[in-house]
């Protein structure tokens, strides 16, 4: 495998995801790479089996996950990484989570992804799959997959 030049760590804010990008930035530090820092906010549906939500309803929602996205990035590379000697660009998606993972990773030309596993097992990770398993199984590039450290 060739040292990576751009690494994703897609990132759902939790302490796993902190994981994911702190081992990333080691790689990246080490290869001197680039990491994109990806969250992809799933899309809010209008109408539920009996409910709908007014478009502007919906609309002022997306407004303020985008804003709280933005700035819980912003808090995540602060925490996570202390020096400024590897870039990180920042990007947020709208939609399935692992199909604009699979997605943001062709369109930046993505060598390696770094992403976190929360360790589901048992009938729980056969009936809902996991976002790491279907990006691990889609991906064109090697992916690293960070398992909880407890």
């Amino acid at each position: 495998m060739k040292p990576p030049q751009a690494i994703l760590v897609p990132t759902d804010f939790s302490d796993f995801s902190d994981d994911a990008l702190e081992l990333a930035y080691d790689i990246a530090k080490q290869y001197n790479a680039k990491i994109c820092l990806l969250h992809v906010i799933e899309i809010i549906r209008q109408c539920t089996v009996d409910y709908c939500l007014d478009i502007q309803t919906v609309e002022s929602l997306e407004t303020q996950t985008l804003t709280a996205s933005e700035d819980l990035m912003k808090k995540q590379i602060e925490r996570v990484i202390k020096t400024k000697d590897v870039e990180i660009t920042t990007d947020i998606r709208k939609g399935t989570p692992y199909r604009e993972i699979l997605n943001e990773q062709q369109s930046k030309n993505i060598d390696l992804i770094v992403i976190a596993s929360h360790g589901r097992t048992g009938l729980l990770s056969h009936l809902i799959g996991s976002v790491a398993e279907k990006v691990t199984h889609g991906a064109k590039c090697p992916v690293v997959l960070v398992r909880p450290k407890h």
